[in-house]
């Protein structure tokens, strides 16, 4: 199994606006979603980072935050793991449907 961290909590930059990324930032990575409607909206948060902190994303282009869905839902059983999390991807939940769009925001 790759050695696999979070990319989320690898990347947080600043930009022009500190105080409001540093709030897109801290919402995003502390957001639990733990039904269909916090799920929905942790989407609306995250659409709204994107807007505001488009530099901050890796993956702006549908096709390409498509692809890092992909790879990373693949992927984020390591990250669970190396993190210590007793989850299990298998199991989905909301949380790591939040979790996986969490990571293809900068994933490569």
């Amino acid at each position: 199994m790759p050695n696999f961290r979070c990319p989320c909590l690898a990347q947080v930059r600043s930009t022009g606006d500190a105080g409001a990324n540093k709030f897109y930032m801290d919402t995003l990575l502390n957001f639990k979603a733990t039904d269909r409607q916090s799920f929905v909206k942790f989407i609306n948060l995250l659409r709204q980072d994107l807007i505001d902190n488009p530099e901050s994303w890796e993956n702006k282009k549908l096709d390409t935050f498509l692809d890092a869905v992909s790879s990373y839902a693949t992927d984020i059983q390591g990250y669970y793991d190396n993190t210590k999390q007793n989850i299990n991807a298998d199991e989905p939940n909301w949380q790591t449907f939040a979790d996986i769009f969490k990571g293809a925001k900068i994933y490569e």
